[in-house]
Parts: C-alpha cells; structure tokens; sequence
C-alpha cells in the first residue's frame, strides 16, 4: 500500500517511499533502512544514518564520550589534560605540574627561582676545611630539594668555591668535595641523580675579596645554576 506496484518496488512487503523505491525509511534521516545502521534513530548520511551529538565525527555508538567532542584516536573523547596547562597528558613530559607548552607541558625555571635557589644556597655551612654539614643547614637543603622539586625535568649544576687561605690544591679538591655533598644529599632525597652535575672551582672564582674577614665568607660558597 505504499503506492508503488509491485513490479516496480525494490521491497514489495514493507511500505516505503519513492525515492528509495518503495524500500522504508523509518526514522526518515534519508538514509533507507537497508543501508541505516540506526534505523529508529535519525542520523546523518555521512554516518550511515547515526547520529553524532557533539559533531566530532563519530557516532554516538561507537563515542565513548558521545556529549564532549574528541579525536577518533581517543574513542571520541578528548584528550586528558590534568594539570590544565594545555598540553595533553599524552604528551606531557610534567602531566602533575602546569608547565608551558613551549616547554613539553614542564614549568620554565624562572630568574626569580634561580635566585632563591642561590640565596639559600649561601647559607650552606660546612664543618671548618671539611665537606660534611653544619646541624643548622639541613633545613636549607631541604627547602632546596623542594624548589627542585618544582621543575622535575630541569637540570643543575652544583658549583663549590673556597677562600684563598691554604694551598690551591687542597681548596680545589674541598670545592670539588663540597659540591659533591650537596649533589649527594639531593640525590638522596629524591632529586634524580641525571638531573645534577656537580663541579668545584677552588679559589679561582672569588667574588669578593680574599683579604677581610667578611670578604672569605663571602668566597666561600655552593652556587646553583640552571
């Protein structure tokens, strides 16, 4: 009753429509039933007659986030980006930590950071002509362990220096010890040793002068840098 005569229609038992000669269409999207793989619902063509919610070009039925559009790669839905910072998780080399996309997803170390990692550094004590620590600068190098912390792909150079009292030799294997023990103490409370490099340089980089009191205290130094 379709008013197509038999003869003429492709589905003589099924009432349907011209122009698909005579076969049903019966969510009426345009796509015939034969060829809809959702005949009860209306879709697009494009998709075989599903429908696609949020129009990223997969259908609802196959969309693992069917209301959110996504990538295919990602079953539809989008990709995760936990730390906001507009770097996909995937593709993050920092996923915790907001960082800039210019820098994989990984916060750029400041001049601000450098500097407060230096003022601390300063204040590292070591027992006199020695490289173990004074009781009153483990907090110091905590707090520089947490700064570290911060930027979990950055990479440090620890640099010890001395005064000029004693020989040359002695003051550079000191530096070098010095320098060593920080790197160490780091290593040892979670920064990754392949993130640090440690050097000493005697007394051949003073930056005040080795003939006051104040002057070698002063020279006598751990530097962090970038």
């Amino acid at each position: 009753g379709d008013k197509i005569i038999d003869k003429d229609d492709l589905c003589p038992t099924e009432a349907g429509l011209a122009e698909f000669q005579g076969c049903p269409d019966t969510d009426g999207d345009g796509v015939q039933d034969k060829d809809d793989a959702c005949i009860d619902v209306p879709g697009l063509k494009t998709l075989n007659g599903c429908p696609d919610a949020d129009g990223d070009g997969i259908a609802d039925k196959s969309d693992k986030c069917p209301e959110v559009k996504g990538p295919k790669e990602n079953g539809g839905c989008p990709w995760p980006d936990k730390d906001g910072d507009k770097v996909f998780d995937k593709d993050d080399k920092c996923p915790d930590v907001a960082g800039t996309v210019a820098n994989q997803g990984c916060p750029e170390v400041s001049d601000e950071a450098i500097k407060k990692l230096n003022d601390y550094a300063k204040t590292i004590l070591f027992d006199t002509a020695k490289a173990s620590f004074q009781k009153q600068t483990y907090p110091v190098l905590e707090a520089i362990t947490s700064i570290l912390k911060e930027y979990p792909t950055a990479k440090f150079s620890i640099e010890g220096h001395t005064d000029s009292d004693g020989k040359d030799a002695a003051n550079q294997t000191l530096s070098e010890n010095r320098a060593a023990a920080v790197k160490g103490y780091l290593v040892e409370h979670g920064i990754a040793a392949s993130r640090l490099t440690s050097a000493g340089y005697g007394e051949t980089k003073p930056i005040d002068s080795n003939k006051t009191k104040a002057g070698k205290a002063n020279n006598r130094r751990v530097e962090v840098k970038l």
